[in-house]
């Protein structure tokens, strides 16, 4: 079979390339109000149908760090990881019970503007300043870098042009807008999950030996059943990633509830439509959550499966880098190097649509939370509209050149040889998510909150995470292994799991905001609250049947696969 691309896969990827930038150019001509309404550009306020919003929010969401990051912790730690997805589903739901309604019925359109109107400018801006070095050190870097090694290691073109590519062709699409980035992201999607879903159909049909996908996971669930546990027990060599029950009861749900319910980068999709139409775009996100795991996931498990049993295609040596250690970043890729030619060039274009989708959501959130929130309120608030649509774009090129510059400097060192890129995201995003969710969940729902209290889980959650992250330099830990708190890492040091570190720091912040907001109450300290009421939290009968579907799913294969 040949390796690297044909030319039939490069006319494949051509083709989406063209139709991506028809699409969006006709989009952005159709609605040229984009140039100068700045709430259209940034979140195509009204325009958008729930289909668009949850074809938007996936391709937003899966881009390298889950095509390439999650299927090589397939490879390393199995179907487990895929709680990600799955719990992300059930967290979407909701979301769009109980967040949307909050958001749209308080005209809230950035996640520092609800700092702002519950708290105060003071916690808006130092949070404003928090999502945008996220967004930038963390997202869009390994984003880039990570999608930029994945191409790289299919078409053979260096990283550094496979890095500058997919940060101009993000930056092309961001320039349109969030309308152009909406309905752009619905071709995006359907590449990505056609081009997804072949790849794993092959690679199932290999190990098969030609007798089917049906039967190939068969063989997949029997010859790998180590990597078919969702749920790890404490002696497992990869409990430290996914420490067991908290997938289902703990950290798992701060992380998610806090980047689908408190991620300027996901709810700006749904915060410029109807509740309706929100919730549903919400729900369809969930369902298409709940597929994930087949496109990304089961591709890692197979890799691993089709080198233990020594199966023709990927030999050992695809997956080693020259110092001898296994590279799992390198499953996605090799896998991509068994399909037939145009079915390649398939695939590639389905990472590709991931990646940039996910670079241009990522461009317009930073570029809408310096406009609206830092650039118009600092530093010029009698901005025109037009003015703020320029200074948005001008966001967008100046964030894209930073990452670019980041994932050169630091990408190797973070996410190369050996190293789980979706992990590094999801731990190092750890250190704000338990903070952050803190301060929205009681900023909704307990009109006592104080703004102090807000300051102290924003500054006071990133500290404790760094003591946290830093204490096993500090204190032998091994004492709580027996009680399944603390693991060996891969030094032999003893830590909190990350995902236990961020249900510790939660309850912390939990404490501490209820403690200063009761002390500052006492001394006639008075809140800023939201219009809240019971019944904005009903639900439709579709989307109650929807959302049932969706529960009774991960109840079944957590039965399945525990």
């Amino acid at each position: 079979m040949a390796k690297g691309l044909q030319s039939p896969d490069y006319i494949v990827f051509l083709v989406y390339f063209f139709v991506v930038a028809i699409y969006g150019y006709w989009i952005y001509n159709r609605k040229k109000k984009a140039q100068l309404d700045s709430k259209d550009f940034f979140l195509a306020e009204g325009s958008l149908t729930w289909w668009a919003i949850g074809a938007s929010l996936i391709a937003s969401n899966i881009s390298a760090e889950q095509m390439i990051g999650m299927s090589a912790s397939g490879f390393k730690l199995g179907l487990a990881i895929s709680a990600y997805e799955w719990m992300a589903a059930a967290t979407l739901i909701i979301v769009a019970i109980f967040f949307m309604p909050v958001y749209l019925k308080n005209n809230i359109f950035t996640m520092p503007q609800f700092l702002s109107t519950r708290y105060n400018e003071r916690v808006a801006l130092i949070m404003a300043v928090f999502w945008l070095a996220l967004y930038i050190i963390v997202n869009l870097m390994s984003i880039l870098y990570l999608g930029a090694l994945a191409i790289s290691g299919i078409s053979g073109l260096s990283i550094l042009v496979c890095i500058l590519g997919l940060a101009l062709f993000a930056i092309v699409i961001t320039l349109g807008g969030m309308k152009v980035i909406g309905y752009t992201d619905v071709i995006q999607v359907f590449f990505l999950v056609l081009g997804g879903l072949v790849a794993t159909y092959i690679a199932l049909d290999l190990i098969s030996d030609g007798q089917g996908a049906m039967h190939g996971f068969s063989m997949l669930t029997q010859g790998a059943s180590e990597h078919f546990h969702l749920i790890f027990d404490k002696k497992n060599p990869n409990y430290i990633d996914l420490p067991g029950l908290s997938v289902l009861i703990g950290g798992m749900w701060i992380a998610n509830l806090s980047y689908w319910g408190c991620n300027q980068y996901i709810t700006q999709r749904a915060l410029g439509a109807s509740l309706p139409v929100a919730r549903s775009g919400l729900l369809f996100a969930a369902f298409l959550k709940m597929l994930m795991p087949v496109i990304v996931v089961i591709p890692g498990i197979a890799v691993y499966y089709i080198i233990k049993e020594q199966i023709p295609g990927i030999s050992a040596s695809n997956m080693l880098t020259m110092s001898g250690v296994q590279d799992p970043n390198k499953a996605y890729p090799a896998l991509l190097s068994l399909l037939p030619i145009g079915l390649k060039g398939l695939s590639f274009a389905a990472l590709t649509a991931a990646i940039v989708a996910s670079l241009a959501g990522k461009a317009n959130s930073i570029a809408t939370i310096f406009t609206l929130d830092i650039y118009k309120k600092a530093f010029n608030t009698n901005a025109s509209e037009t003015r703020l649509v320029n200074i948005g774009r001008i966001t967008v090129v100046v964030s894209m050149l930073m990452a670019v510059v980041l994932s050169l400097i630091l990408g190797e060192a973070l996410m190369g040889e050996g190293k789980q890129g979706f992990q590094y995201i999801q731990e190092y995003s750890g250190f704000v998510s338990p903070g952050i969710f803190a301060m929205f969940i009681l900023g909704f729902f307990w009109k006592k909150t104080t703004s102090n209290a807000a300051l102290f889980a924003t500054i006071g959650g990133f500290i404790i995470a760094v003591i946290l992250k830093l204490l096993p330099q500090w204190v032998d830990l091994s004492s709580l292994y027996d009680y399944g708190w603390a693991i060996q890492n891969s030094n032999g040091v003893y830590e909190i799991p990350f995902m236990d570190r961020m249900l510790i720091i939660f309850a912390i912040c939990i404490i501490g905001m209820y403690l200063i907001s009761m002390y500052e109450t006492k001394r006639g300290v008075v809140a800023k609250g939201l219009d809240v009421d019971a019944s904005m939290f009903k639900v439709s009968t579709s989307f109650a049947v929807g959302a049932l579907i969706i529960i009774t799913m991960l109840v079944a294969l957590y039965s399945a696969f525990w």
